[in-house]
């Protein structure tokens, strides 16, 4: 099984490395970081990831996966970029998010009418990509799996796995990684409350992603 992550500039890392932790140990995987370029692409914490191959030599992909981070406005504004996940999305049998990722599918046209999560900060903007919003910290809708926000890609990923290799093979990885699924969720506390324990920050940041977003879908 192929599977493509897609990176691009302030990529949150942990939602593109937890995944790819899980996912690369799973029975029959081969992983395949792609990009624009071959060259290291920063990450939002001055971490330089580097792509195995670029978006015009990437392998047909049997599951796509796009991380998240606040590069995603400038991802989805990139034709380059979503000309590749449209494509590649219409190939693939999986398509699969993490945090914020889940609107690169959504621009793409890949969410409508599907059942999907994200960031809980983001969470109330997933309709303007025509997604239907599930509080949870991961969500399957068939082939389409979505994570919640950062750590929750790992949840996320060995969601992947138990469904595509078997719950013994989730739990081998799990056991390997020493991770224990299903911590609390923001999900299980008030949006308001959230906002109000991380600051400001979300609050304005949510605001500018979702101008930023009806932009990128002409809404």
């Amino acid at each position: 099984m192929n599977i493509g992550f897609i990176l691009f500039p302030n990529v949150t890392q942990l939602d593109f490395t937890g995944p790819l932790q899980v996912l690369h140990r799973m029975p029959g995987a081969k992983t395949h970081i792609l990009a624009k370029t071959m060259e290291a692409v920063p990450s939002d914490c001055d971490l330089g990831l580097m792509p195995t191959a670029t978006f015009a030599s990437a392998p047909k992909l049997d599951m796509l996966c796009i991380p998240g981070g606040f590069g995603v406005s400038q991802a989805i504004a990139d034709a380059e970029t979503m000309d590749f996940v449209r494509e590649a999305g219409a190939q693939a049998q999986y398509l699969t998010s993490v945090c914020t990722g889940a609107f690169v599918l959504g621009v793409a046209g890949l969410l409508k009418g599907k059942r999907a999560t994200t960031h809980w900060a983001y969470h109330h903007l997933l309709p303007l990509v025509g997604a239907v919003p599930e509080r949870a910290r991961v969500v399957r809708d068939g082939d389409v799996f979505t994570g919640g926000g950062v750590t929750a890609g790992i949840d996320f990923a060995l969601t992947i796995v138990e469904a595509v290799a078997g719950g013994e093979a989730a739990r081998r990885i799990q056991l390997a990684i020493e991770y224990d699924p299903g911590p609390p969720t923001p999900f299980e506390v008030a949006r308001e409350s959230a906002m109000a324990a991380v600051g400001p920050f979300y609050e304005k940041r949510s605001n500018e992603f979702s101008a930023e977003l009806k932009s990128a879908i002409g809404a």
